[in-house]
């Protein structure tokens, strides 16, 4: 496959459009979709608050839909549609709307196939940004994932990086189950090396993204960069990290995390979620449970603390764990069972 650096928000239009060159069924939906396209505002054309989805109103007519401002309406249409034979894309945009519609994704979206004895299929994919760090707010730069993972029947993916994204939103629409898009909308400008190809990356597989002998770092979406900054740092100090991205969080690949933990005996978590019942707080809980005898140290998590995102840049930027929190948890672990 051919490879190009294209950016996080390119890798995801990129898959949206082969998707809908590929199978007529998918669609999309939501609020600003289309940017304006087709209207007397055309001009202002962007594609979804972080321009996601432009160019592709013009490309697919009648497939881009513009919805009113009702996030209950309009994931509710997009799990209807879906049990009638498309394929739709919703954009929740901001994941902090998710209470308006948690009933649709939570009672329906998620339980239909099991209520129904495996009849009926979902095959809706609902993108969502999370995370802060662009100072939106208490009320636009929540990390509420872990949500989701909870709710038996979702499928919940976290990508990276661009190549990450391109591949697991393709899995993602094709996939028969409801799947729960977890885009961080720091990283839509970074950049990484992508196939212009359409590839599919399977869902509960993690990556490897560097190995290491001393302690494992499962990092997950945004925090999968600051782990990588962090290895590179412990191993100018002599302590080799191995840091895996789960990639989706459900299903979670704890086979990969475990064959990790029994190699170095020491594991570190990073999670930008709230601390309380979050992703790092579950896979602790579960390498505790099934590694415990693995373990030559206490497992350190590494979260923001336990109360709203600030506003004030200052503020928000000591809210939001580093490189050098990992660095710091990880040299701990290390020192702690020498």
């Amino acid at each position: 496959m051919a490879n190009r650096k294209i950016s996080y928000r390119e890798a995801i239009n990129e898959a949206l459009v082969q998707e809908m060159e590929r199978d007529e069924t998918v669609i999309i939906l939501g609020e600003d979709v289309a940017g304006g396209a087709g209207t007397p505002g055309e001009d202002d054309a962007y594609g979804g608050a972080m321009g996601v989805t432009r160019g592709l109103f013009g490309r697919f007519p009648g497939r881009v839909l513009d919805t009113p401002i009702s996030e209950s309406a309009f994931i509710g249409a997009a799990i209807g549609a879906a049990t009638r034979g498309l394929r739709p894309v919703a954009d929740l945009m901001f994941m902090d709307f998710v209470g308006v519609c948690l009933d649709q994704i939570m009672n329906q979206a998620a339980k239909l196939r099991y209520m129904s004895g495996g009849k009926a299929r979902t095959p809706v994919t609902i993108r969502a940004m999370y995370g802060a760090g662009l100072n939106f707010g208490a009320q636009h730069s929540q990390t509420p994932y872990p949500i989701f993972a909870s709710i038996p029947g979702l499928k919940v993916v976290v990508p990276a990086g661009a190549y990450a994204a391109k591949g697991l939103m393709i899995q993602a629409i094709r996939d028969d189950d409801p799947v729960i898009f977890c885009e961080h909308k720091v990283l839509y400008d970074e950049k990484g090396d992508v196939p212009e190809e359409a590839y599919t990356l399977p869902f509960g597989e993690a990556s490897v993204e560097r190995d290491g002998d001393d302690v494992t770092i499962v990092a997950i979406g945004r925090m999968v960069a600051l782990a990588r900054e962090a290895a590179a740092d412990l191993a100018a100090a002599g302590v080799s990290a191995e840091v895996i991205d789960p990639r989706t969080i459900s299903p979670l690949d704890l086979d990969t995390i475990l064959e990790s933990v029994a190699k170095t005996g020491r594991l570190i978590v990073a999670d930008e979620a709230s601390p309380r019942c979050n992703v790092a707080a579950d896979i602790s809980a579960q390498v505790v449970s099934a590694a415990f005898g693995d373990l030559k140290a206490p497992i350190r998590m590494v979260s923001p603390p336990h109360t709203p995102v600030p506003f004030a840049p200052c503020l928000e930027d000591l809210y939001l764990p580093g490189a050098e929190d990992l660095a710091r948890a990880a040299k701990f672990v290390v020192e702690w069972s020498r």
